[in-house]
């Protein structure tokens, strides 16, 4: 039987140590998403996603059902994202993963993507990286969980604590500059 997150919840604070483990499992590769997002270096978003978990098991007994468990999870691991980049002082940056080789992405790709589309992919990602580095932090946040993680516009503005036109607004103006920046290089590139 699949128990829901809130039943997960209501079980671990009756002491059920294995409801807890299952909901680690459940979120453990969306929180270290957003946070590997937010953040950009693979250590520091597993450490951030680890510290994400034992805060919500510490806070279980505070959790009241008024939001879902998700939308908690995610706004504690938020705060934690933006006390990392505050305390660390620089903008975040987002590097391939140290294990990845090109050489060896390239082999395992279908044979339809050619090499020179696999790196005009590559090209395209990191002009993208590069332009939500620049964008502010409320407008890369908004993008990050709509377009990566899926929440509608309602459980965004929930979980960051603002109203749902201020969420739309920042979402529409940080794709245009996103949209800017990818038209603007590509126009540099062809020239």
């Amino acid at each position: 039987m699949t128990w829901t997150d809130e039943e997960l919840v209501a079980r671990s604070i009756g002491g059920d140590a294995d409801s807890f483990n299952q909901l680690i499992l459940r979120w453990e590769r969306p929180i270290y998403a957003l946070a590997y997002r937010q953040i950009g270096r693979e250590e520091d978003a597993r450490d951030v996603c680890q510290e994400t978990f034992l805060r919500a098991y510490r806070a279980l007994g505070g959790f009241r059902g008024q939001a879902k468990f998700s939308s908690w999870l995610y706004r504690i691991a938020l705060n934690l994202c933006r006390d990392w980049v505050r305390r660390e002082r620089r903008t975040p940056t987002v590097q391939a993963p140290e294990d990845v080789d090109l050489l060896d992405l390239a082999a395992t790709r279908e044979p339809s993507e050619s090499i020179e589309d696999l790196v005009a992919r590559k090209d395209l990602t990191r002009i993208v990286e590069r332009a939500m580095k620049r964008l502010p932090e409320e407008q890369r946040t908004a993008i990050i969980l709509k377009e990566y993680h899926g929440l509608t516009f309602q459980e965004i503005a929930d979980l960051v604590g603002c109203p749902l036109s201020t969420v739309k607004t920042r979402l529409y103006q940080g794709l245009t500059v996103l949209r800017r920046e990818l038209a603007h290089t590509r126009g540099a590139s062809l020239t």
